[in-house]
């Protein structure tokens, strides 16, 4: 919105309504802040723009229907007219979510200060820093929490998967052990049986058997994925193409066991099933770029450069932040 807009919607504030800033129609907000079932809501937030509990309401049904950046101006405005923990919370998580990070970073910063007792302030600032890649000061506050709270799970939780980007996996063990110990989720428990399966440890094996019991709506193919990557990683492949095979009769949609099941393949030099099994997943998802990016390994491999810089151009098409892909393109260019 530039400026002129903004001074005479100042100088028509009758005309603002729903507590929103611009013209409803005009901004595209109307449709859906006049439908089912945010219309009630709206319509006594236009007789009383200024309650603070109306549009803290909305701003939650506007979020649940996943339209975050509408939903913006009504935290915002609430959290002005009645600053409380509980819509502090709901603002800083939206702030995050329509990418106002810096933002984020201020109010939680001076959340920390007003609300020194409050944990859940400290720990969202934990990861607000590390999205901002100051891993360390979120380290530091992380381990005020466990200080204080040896029975924050979250915190545990949190700092295993900031060790684990800081590629500390030893540390990104330990914290992820000390949370799923505290609270033994599906979420804790697959977090830790991937850093399991990643660096060959047969506690994958368990572990994962144990979130599969846990499992009683079997809505989950992960435990049995992971178990197949950790076979896959000890070279034991008939186990892990197996498992793998199970994961996609399971959840066909479920990519990462295709590209999975062709790496092996690809390792093993059989480019012929390693393309089958990626041409299929192409067949399956067409706008999945691993699937592309495999297809051009293999026929680097084989020797077809000019087939391979495709496949890894169109695997760039559907991922622009796909490095290898990039990387992939360089070397082969260079080498014309």
């Amino acid at each position: 919105m530039n400026k002129s807009w903004l001074i005479v919607l100042l100088a028509f504030t009758t005309l603002a309504g729903c507590g929103l800033f611009g013209d409803k129609a005009a901004n595209g907000f109307e449709e859906v802040l006049y439908t089912a079932p945010v219309k009630n809501i709206s319509d006594s937030i236009d007789k009383d723009p200024q309650n603070a509990d109306l549009l803290l309401k909305r701003a939650l049904l506007l979020s649940q229907g996943n339209h975050n950046d509408i939903a913006y101006f009504d935290y915002k405005k609430s959290w002005e007219l009645k600053p409380t923990e509980e819509s502090a919370v709901l603002y800083a998580a939206n702030l995050f979510l329509t990418g106002r990070n810096n933002d984020a970073i201020s109010l939680l910063e001076d959340l920390r200060k007003k609300y020194p007792n409050n944990p859940e302030f400290l720990r969202r600032l934990a990861e607000a820093y590390t999205q901002a890649g100051r891993k360390d000061e979120a380290l530091a506050l992380l381990d005020q929490l466990t200080v204080s709270d040896s029975a924050n799970f979250e915190a545990y939780y949190e700092k295993g998967l900031l060790y684990t980007s800081m590629k500390d996996t030893v540390n990104g063990i330990k914290m992820l052990e000390a949370a799923f110990n505290l609270q033994p989720t599906i979420q804790n428990g697959l977090a830790l049986a991937n850093l399991y399966a990643e660096t060959k440890n047969p506690r994958t094996i368990a572990l994962c058997d144990l979130l599969q019991q846990r499992d009683t709506a079997k809505e989950f193919v992960d435990p049995i994925f992971l178990k197949g990557v950790y076979f896959a990683n000890i070279k034991d492949f008939p186990k892990a193409v197996a498992l793998f095979d199970e994961c996609m009769m399971r959840d066909w949609q479920f990519m990462e066991p295709y590209i999975e099941k062709g790496i092996i393949f690809y390792e093993q030099k059989n480019y012929d099933e390693a393309l089958k099994t990626f041409q299929f997943a192409t067949t399956l998802n067409y706008s999945y770029p691993d699937s592309y990016f495999w297809i051009g390994r293999c026929y680097e491999a084989i020797g077809k450069k000019e087939e391979a810089l495709d496949y890894y151009s169109k695997a760039l098409a559907f991922d622009r932040r796909f490095q290898e892909a990039k990387d992939a393109i360089t070397r082969l260019k260079n080498q014309k």
